[in-house]
């Protein structure tokens, strides 16, 4: 038995230009967390006592004898690609899916690593990101950036660069106590609206024209954003300010990227003192984060009282296998 652990994270800035169709020829940057909640993927070889040969649980349960007949598209593909058979997976999580938290890419990612150590194989973290990658936007067809896979399978506070060549990962250097002062200034809220990054991605369609001098500004921005968290003498509240000008950028690259709903809630959170804040993820429902000074905490959570309260804290470990149990295996 296999059981992997494998982070969600936040993205703060350059979301968009992640996209292979904006960085192959413009080049493209996020910066982004791993925080700590995760998703935990179960694997076995099923035994064959069964009139079915491989069961799955995830929002629903599968119980199937032919690979094809797999209804979740990730999985089958994935099993596909890795010629696993007569398997029982189980998959878990400690929030939402469809959230704007790259959680179906956190769990390409610890499905992928669960099923190389079910083979007794060692797979590195470039690896399981490249592969998930494949896995999601080109097996499964799924419009969307890169940055999930790689945030998940890596963790970390990080930049990550996006070329013509590939990426380049490299983690931002921040001094523990101005990370835990940025740490303890985020107030991330749920906001209950769920919906496929993929459907928001297409809806955008933000390799069109019109969208590529916002995108373009989105990617500047990140380099403004780190020297800010990596400069000490920098006024760490800029980064809200921040946030709050590549928000805006961001609802001009879609319709899609947001509702009235969700605008009414970032002016309420603005108005009772956030600096900034930004919808995680492709848009259209799920997260709120807002960049709240001391002073106007209690403000701020009191604006939000409607809306679910998520504590969180940075991680550093990225996807990892938390449980491992070797087990006689014969294929058929």
């Amino acid at each position: 038995m296999i059981i992997t652990k494998t982070p969600f994270r936040m993205s703060f800035f350059g979301g968009g230009t992640d996209m292979e169709s904006f960085f192959k020829d413009n080049g493209g940057a996020v910066l982004s967390s791993t925080f700590d909640k995760y998703c935990y993927v179960n694997v076995r070889h099923l035994p064959r006592f069964f009139d079915y040969s491989t069961e799955l649980s995830y929002a629903r349960t599968e119980r199937v004898t032919d690979v094809e007949e797999i209804q979740h598209p990730l999985i089958r593909n994935a099993m596909k690609m890795l010629d696993m058979h007569e398997i029982r997976l189980t998959y878990e999580a400690d929030l939402p899916a469809r959230s704007g938290l790259g959680t179906s890419s956190s769990f390409a990612v610890g499905m992928l690593n669960a099923f190389y150590a079910l083979k007794g194989k060692y797979a590195d973290k470039k690896r399981l990101a490249d592969e998930a990658i494949y896995l999601e936007r080109v097996l499964c067809n799924e419009s969307g950036g890169w940055q999930d896979q790689i945030a998940a399978s890596f963790g970390g506070f990080n930049r990550i660069d996006f070329t013509a060549d590939g990426y380049e990962v490299n983690p931002v250097i921040i001094s523990p106590e101005r990370k835990k002062r940025l740490n303890d200034n985020l107030l991330m809220f749920f906001t209950g609206f769920t919906r496929f990054s993929s459907d928001v991605q297409k809806a955008n369609k933000l390799d069109d024209r019109s969208k590529k001098a916002q995108l373009r500004e989105m990617y500047s921005l990140v380099d403004e954003a780190e020297k800010l968290l990596t400069d000490k003498t920098s006024d760490l509240d800029e980064f809200g300010r921040l946030l709050d000008h590549t928000w805006k950028l961001k609802r001009q690259t879609g319709a899609a990227v947001s509702t009235d709903s969700i605008d009414g809630l970032y002016s309420k959170g603005i108005k009772a003192g956030a600096l900034g804040g930004k919808l995680l993820g492709a848009g259209g429902g799920g997260f709120l984060v807002f960049y709240v000074q001391p002073e106007y905490r209690d403000s701020v959570m009191q604006a939000m009282n409607n809306l679910l309260y998520i504590p969180f804290q940075f991680e550093n470990g990225g996807t990892k296998v938390i449980y491992y149990s070797p087990e006689q295996y014969e294929p058929v």
